[in-house]
């Protein structure tokens, strides 16, 4: 039987009405303790062995190029992603058949693919039990290279980049699909990164046909590594995210340009959701925000889901080691080139698969976010708050940070019966503001930025 999560109700609520909110020295609010046991174990369910066990299977298929063999049972990508595939299938047979696999694909040519190429992801779908259309989606990508990226004959390990992402993707899949979660979870292995994003493009079109309603992207790529090329990192990761979301129309950027928002990007509050999940629930592990949409001159997954107007981040480890990226397999002047196993620190990639898991339980057990967040003050010394009622809420916490801070300072909970506060004494021109929903058992959503730049969802038909 599949585990529900329960928890407590933030507590600390105002009264009924248009509500008056009052500021005074105040601190964040804590997780609920049934919250944090629940997430709790399912973060003690991730299996390290398991992880370095996926990152073996993965390593032994010699090469996963995207242009590789797609016949031998055991090498190249097809040999590969049928044993994701098995995989997927071994874990919906011990949940009940609650995940279905689907395999969305096209057929490719280009500067990177010279002859048309069947590309492949392997998805599993575990459907949610409240609000099966909003989607959370975790992805790491299968396809490996080496140092010419049109050679997919030679070995290519791939060990850390991305059999590590992958992993993480697996071992998260075992875990959740235990459970049952009010919104939908996607577990993705792409395909064709390294030949151009070509995985996830096939997956955010996918999305699109099956009218999805993508709240979140965890693009896990290069995630188990510790020794960089000038420093040794193993209780830190770094969550990539755009500011302005990439989608962004000519009325919002207007919008923006008015009153604010160039780093609150739904994108951008996601990544704010982990580093919060990490502090409370993996006070050890650090969450890195870095303000760009991926590596300096880089791009991963993460972008195509962007693109078509996702919230999506990378997760990424904080110490990247170039020696062991894109290259060949060879030994010069003594240092050991190539992206083999021996690259990979799996207690290290294990807690980048519970921060992960613990995020995707997060997100799947709280409401949406509030729709449609305004916020009203101007020449006043007061600012009025407004949202539209998430389903299934039974309390908001309106939140507001200094415009120069990186992360949510102060807050408020709201009854939710209420979609209207007046927060006394912070005047709206010094402050920026946004709305997050709380179920019943404590649950909270991602914090929606106050404008129409910061909207995660579509607003729901009326």
């Amino acid at each position: 039987m599949k585990a529900r999560f329960a928890g407590l109700l933030f507590t600390g609520l105002v009264a009924a009405g248009c509500v008056t909110v009052k500021v005074t020295d105040d601190q964040k609010p804590a997780a609920p303790t049934a919250v944090k046991s629940a997430l709790g174990a399912v973060a003690a369910e991730i299996s390290e062995a398991n992880l370095r066990g996926h990152v073996e299977k993965m390593v032994g298929f010699g090469t996963r190029h995207t242009l590789s063999d797609t016949i031998s049972p055991t090498r190249g990508i097809g040999a590969a992603r049928r044993w994701v595939e098995s995989e997927f299938k071994v874990m919906s047979a011990a949940c009940g058949e609650c995940l279905q696999i689907v395999l969305p694909s096209d057929t490719v040519t280009g500067q990177r693919v010279p002859t048309p190429t069947q590309v492949v992801d392997v998805v599993a779908i575990q459907r949610g039990t409240g609000d099966p259309q909003r989607v959370i989606i975790i992805q790491g990508h299968l396809d490996s290279r080496i140092s010419d990226v049109m050679n997919f004959t030679a070995d290519a390990p791939g060990a850390n980049d991305d059999a590590s992402g992958v992993a993480v993707v697996m071992e998260t899949a075992r875990v959740l699909s235990k459970r049952s979660f009010s919104a939908t979870l996607v577990y993705a292995a792409l395909s064709g990164e390294e030949q151009g994003l070509l995985g996830g493009r096939i997956l955010a079109e996918y999305a699109k046909v099956q009218g999805w309603q993508v709240l979140a992207v965890l693009n896990n790529d290069i995630v188990g590594n510790t020794r960089g090329l000038a420093q040794t990192v193993e209780n830190r990761v770094r969550i990539f995210s755009e500011g302005v979301r990439s989608l962004e129309s000519d009325a919002q950027g207007n919008a923006r340009r008015s009153v604010g928002g160039e780093v609150d990007s739904p994108s951008r509050n996601l990544a704010r959701y982990m580093d919060e999940i990490a502090e409370q629930h993996l006070p050890s592990f650090d969450v890195s925000m870095v303000y760009r949409r991926d590596r300096f001159g880089r791009g991963g997954d993460q972008v195509p889901m962007v693109e078509a107007g996702f919230p999506a981040v990378r997760v990424t480890e904080a110490a990247e080691n170039y020696t062991r990226q894109h290259q060949d397999i060879r030994t010069e002047n003594g240092i050991a080139y190539g992206d083999t196993i021996a690259g990979v620190d799996f207690s290290y990639l294990a807690r980048v698969a519970r921060l992960n898991a613990i995020t995707m339980a997060s997100l799947g057990s709280a409401p949406r976010p509030p729709m449609e967040v305004k916020v009203e003050g101007a020449v006043s010394a007061d600012t009025k708050v407004s949202w539209t009622a998430s389903a299934g809420a039974g309390s908001y916490v309106i939140w507001w940070r200094d415009t120069t801070s990186p992360t949510w300072q102060h807050s408020r909970a709201v009854d939710g019966s209420e979609t209207t506060a007046i927060v006394k004494g912070v005047v709206i021109d010094d402050w920026f503001f946004g709305v997050q929903a709380v179920s019943p058992d404590g649950y909270a959503s991602p914090i929606q930025f106050a404008g129409v730049v910061g909207a995660f969802l579509p607003p729901t038909p009326k």
